[in-house]
């Protein structure tokens, strides 16, 4: 009896594991993934030990901590513009005539009176003695005129010619005069057209372009050559209209060359007053010290000022490089925190800090004054 009552609980129990198996094997193993997932993430223990920071390294004897602060800067906007001469020229001839010499190259300094191009001149020489002779005629019939005149005047005290006659030789002597005065002027222009064979530059300056060669024939009017004043230059920038409004002549701003590396005071030396209205500016030109290497048409940039902002700023010799990471050593609790950081633009030898730092925290100072690398 007993043992018919213990195979029919046996029975029982193997039915309820049929019966329930299958959901049984599927919480267990959901049960087990669940777990293993646990494990990787990390759960079952500390990524970071709680005495991890006392492994941070110690500030050593005698470093250099440096608090960082922050200091008031002014803010500019910038406007770019182009290198252009003051003073330039476009050197044309005045006569028709066909070129003998070409005396200059582009890229030539020349002085102010040297010549640069000569025409051919014959045709006007001779046409210079011509006039020239026909001056002489005049002074001569001039002279007799003169003479003439003054024996009239004589006689007609002595009542030998009439009235007339008299006012014949004064007449004579008039047209003699104007005669003379017509032929020196005549002699002037040939001279002045004869001048003319020799084109020369205006002022001391750079050529810098040449579009004649000797052969050709030269037009009035012809541009043989541009040049301008390497000395005198100015950049010419297009600035915002909110932004130029506030400019005025004489006003001292900061302008720079990229290319030279090169900045400066500037002096305003000219507002336009017509706005672009394509694209809303004025033109506003500037002028300062020229250094060495700047030529016409080089890219500037004038640093105009709009207020000032406060700025982080921390010693170069604070910033330590990781591979591609800009880092501090922050001094904390007499322990140092490496930490990244976010650096901008230099400011009077010190850089600025965009991120990664607060004012009052202390970095320390690489001894060497370099900064480092890791």
């Amino acid at each position: 009896m007993a043992t018919t009552e213990k195979k029919s609980a046996l029975q029982a129990i193997a039915n309820l594991f049929r019966k329930f198996g299958y959901w049984l094997t599927v919480l267990i193993g959901c049960l087990s993934v669940l777990i293993m997932l646990l494990w990787v993430s990390g759960t079952f223990h500390t990524k970071v030990p709680e005495h991890a920071e006392s492994q941070l390294p110690a500030v050593p004897q005698g470093a250099t901590l440096h608090v960082v602060e922050v200091i008031t800067v002014p803010r500019y906007e910038t406007a770019v513009g182009t290198i252009q001469a003051i003073r330039d020229a476009s050197v044309a001839s005045k006569i028709l005539a066909r070129v003998e010499e070409v005396n200059v190259t582009a890229g030539q300094k020349v002085k102010a009176g040297e010549v640069l191009v000569r025409l051919q001149n014959e045709d006007l020489a001779a046409r210079l003695g011509q006039v020239e002779s026909n001056r002489s005629g005049a002074e001569g019939r001039l002279i007799q005129a003169r003479a003439e005149f003054d024996r009239a005047a004589s006689l007609l005290g002595q009542r030998a010619i009439s009235q007339s006659e008299y006012q014949g030789r004064e007449a004579d002597l008039r047209s003699a005069t104007a005669e003379l005065e017509r032929s020196k002027q005549a002699v002037e222009e040939a001279k002045a057209q004869l001048a003319y064979a020799e084109v020369v530059a205006p002022f001391d300056g750079l050529i810098v372009d040449k579009q004649v060669k000797p052969g050709d024939t030269a037009v009035p009017g012809q541009v043989l050559f541009r040049l301008y004043d390497p000395t005198h230059m100015q950049l010419v920038a297009q600035v915002r209209e909110s932004l130029a409004l506030t400019l005025k002549p004489g006003q001292r701003i900061l302008a720079g060359l990229s290319a030279l590396g090169y900045e400066c005071e500037a002096t305003i030396s000219e507002v336009v007053p017509q706005s672009n209205s394509a694209t809303h500016s004025f033109e506003v030109k500037v002028v300062g010290p020229c250094p060495p290497g700047i030529y016409s048409g080089m890219f500037g940039r004038l640093k105009l000022p709009i207020g000032n902002e406060e700025a982080i700023v921390i010693p170069k010799n604070a910033i330590t490089r990781v591979g591609q990471l800009t880092m501090v050593q922050v001094a904390k609790e007499g322990v140092m925190e490496l930490r990244n950081v976010q650096i901008g633009r230099e400011i009077d030898g010190r850089l600025q800090v965009l991120a990664g730092l607060q004012p009052g925290e202390k970095v320390v100072l690489d001894s060497t004054g370099t900064g480092g690398q890791l």
